[in-house]
């Protein structure tokens, strides 16, 4: 076995005890009213080290719960960025990670977060939700060519080895997953805008409540 395979291997077989039990997305509603999340729930949107896309400082911050093996996530990647596009000194994306799809999306946020400590991480996320089909195939899934596909985006699969063995990466997992149960997140992507749940979903509505929120901060 080459020092890749035994890489990918190490971090296919690493992967089952960084998240526990597998998650499964359950298709239900989101929070509903359209009304603003209560106070005490507020700090679960968000946490300082989350990964984020636009000016710190943006008046509209979106959150996404999001699944990197999740088919609808891939479908409004390029619909968020475009929205940001438009708005790119006024809105802000901050992604809370939500692996519902269990081990091919544990093994995705351990190697998104191994291209953040190696500023790799929106080459990386690119490549693999362009190539979701290759190694999310439900029934089907290729762990091994999770780290094919983030080498092919500049990532250094050696360095990640070791990176993914951080206390940081497990923590910043737990958290997450404590969140999203915190929150009631039950499907991916579920946004929120300002604070505001999406509800209903869809791309039509995602793009108004933006463009309202943009709107009431004078943008």
């Amino acid at each position: 076995m080459n020092r890749r395979s035994l890489i990918l291997s190490v971090l296919a077989l690493g992967v089952a005890g960084f998240g526990g039990a597998a998650w499964y997305v359950t298709r239900q509603a989101s929070n509903t009213g359209g009304e603003s999340i209560p106070p005490e729930l507020a700090s679960a949107l968000e946490r300082p080290y989350s990964p984020a896309f636009g000016p710190a400082d943006a008046p509209v911050t979106i959150v996404e719960f999001f699944d990197p093996a999740c088919e609808a996530c891939r479908a409004f990647h390029p619909i968020v960025k475009d929205i940001m596009a438009q708005n790119p000194e006024q809105v802000r994306l901050v992604i809370r990670y939500t692996p519902f799809h269990g081990l091919p999306s544990e093994t995705a946020i351990k190697i998104l977060e191994a291209a953040r400590m190696q500023d790799k991480f929106e080459q990386v996320l690119n490549a693999l939700l362009i190539n979701q089909n290759a190694w999310a195939a439900h029934g089907a899934p290729d762990l091994q060519k999770i780290g094919a596909i983030a080498a092919g985006a500049g990532l250094d699969l050696d360095l990640a080895l070791e990176q993914i063995k951080s206390p940081d990466v497990v923590a910043i997992f737990n958290q997450d997953r404590t969140d999203v149960e915190t929150v009631g997140v039950r499907q991916t992507p579920t946004f929120f805008v300002n604070g505001k749940p999406l509800d209903p979903f869809g791309e039509a509505e995602l793009r108004q409540l933006v463009a309202a929120e943009v709107a009431a901060v004078g943008g």
